[in-house]
């Protein structure tokens, strides 16, 4: 049994995401058995050309049929085709495609990319449509990465409540217990407000770049109390989670502002939707772990630290990839999906029951 348990933990793992901020696509081998880690392989970025970026843009809010989702589709499976090729001794793959829509108690979810194209393409099974099982039995569908920082928790050696922050587009929170082994159990999860979506939309439409690097500019303005307070009154902070949000999160008004006080505005927004976010939580936690491009925006993170009462600590000081944490999660979902294990729970995304999502699709 120790023998099977090895060659299970041997299996190396291609995660695949790309996230809400368009930017690229990340790419992670995790070596894992869906319960335990075994330990981290290499990792590859794509980013997206101008063009290629240009088509998902026309193709957000769309759903299958529509005009512009194929052409999108056809982006993310040739990108992401590209990205798989330059990995060796791949068992499995998680595919999570491009979200373009999704609506929890609407419409459902749309990610583009199919994963019987990869599967032709690369030859390698994959494991893909994470969301739609959990959004079919009432779950949102998201945030989808607490139990990959629930096993993170228990490879870290910790042993009492921590909370990871995961700052992209969007961001979201997980309190998870690592001192509870089943992480449908140990885990309460959701997306906590704006992310770094509405600050990179600014700073491309105002100074055609594609961020605010290191917070610099934002770190020369001032903070608009008036629409950062009518922005903590949004409902949705009130909401009890589980809940989830889509690219169009809540933000703060800032479209009189100057460049320098929008994006300080913009992120004490995000570090405000933080700090309300704690509110939920079963206990405080020992610390906050964050992840994601956010955490290289040191005036946010300032911002953030400033508003919790534990340490807040980049993953990367604990010898994790910070970049890298949500493909890693898509690599540990496919292979709990492989075996048949939960990758949801009431706690999680508010679904039912705990549930198994993602479908796979093997070559031939």
């Amino acid at each position: 049994m120790r023998a099977a348990k090895q060659r299970e933990l041997e299996q190396r793992v291609l995660g695949l995401m790309s996230g809400t901020s368009l930017d690229g696509v990340d790419a992670a081998v995790l070596i894992s058995d869906g319960v335990d880690i075994g330990g981290f392989g290499e990792s590859a970025y794509r980013a997206y050309s101008m063009a290629e970026r240009a088509v998902l843009r026309a193709a957000l809010g769309r759903w299958p049929g529509e005009d512009g989702v194929a052409e999108a589709a056809e982006v993310v499976e040739t990108v992401h085709a590209e990205l798989i090729a330059r990995f060796e001794g791949i068992a499995l793959v998680g595919f999570h495609g491009q979200t373009l829509a999704h609506e929890p108690g609407g419409r459902g979810t749309h990610q583009a990319g199919l994963g019987d194209v990869l599967a032709e393409v690369t030859g390698l099974p994959v494991v893909w449509d994470f969301r739609s099982a959990d959004m079919r039995l009432g779950g949102q569908g998201a945030p989808l990465v607490p139990f990959y920082h629930h096993a993170l928790a228990r490879w870290l050696g910790l042993d009492a409540p921590v909370a990871f922050l995961n700052l992209g587009g969007v961001a979201n929170l997980s309190w998870v217990d690592p001192g509870v082994p089943a992480p449908e159990h140990a885990c309460l999860a959701f997306d906590c407000g704006p992310g770094m979506a509405a600050m990179d939309d600014l700073m491309r439409a105002r100074r055609g770049a594609e961020y605010d690097e290191g917070g610099a500019l934002a770190a020369g303005g001032e903070v608009d109390a008036a629409a950062l307070d009518a922005f903590a009154l949004h409902g949705y902070f009130r909401r009890m989670p589980p809940k989830s949000l889509d690219r169009a999160a809540p933000v703060p008004d800032v479209a009189g502002l100057s460049d320098a006080d929008a994006l300080a505005t913009l992120a004490a927004g995000v570090a405000g939707g933080v700090a309300l976010g704690f509110e939920h939580f079963p206990s405080p936690p020992t610390r906050l772990l964050v992840a994601g491009g956010g955490r290289h925006n040191a005036t946010l993170m300032a911002m953030i630290a400033a508003g919790c009462d534990c340490p807040v600590e980049p993953v990367d000081e604990h010898g994790l990839d910070g970049d890298m944490i949500e493909a890693q999660a898509f690599a540990f979902l496919a292979a709990r999906v492989s075996r048949g294990l939960p990758t949801t729970a009431p706690g999680t995304t508010g679904v039912a029951a705990p549930v198994g999502g993602g479908r796979i699709s093997r070559p031939g």
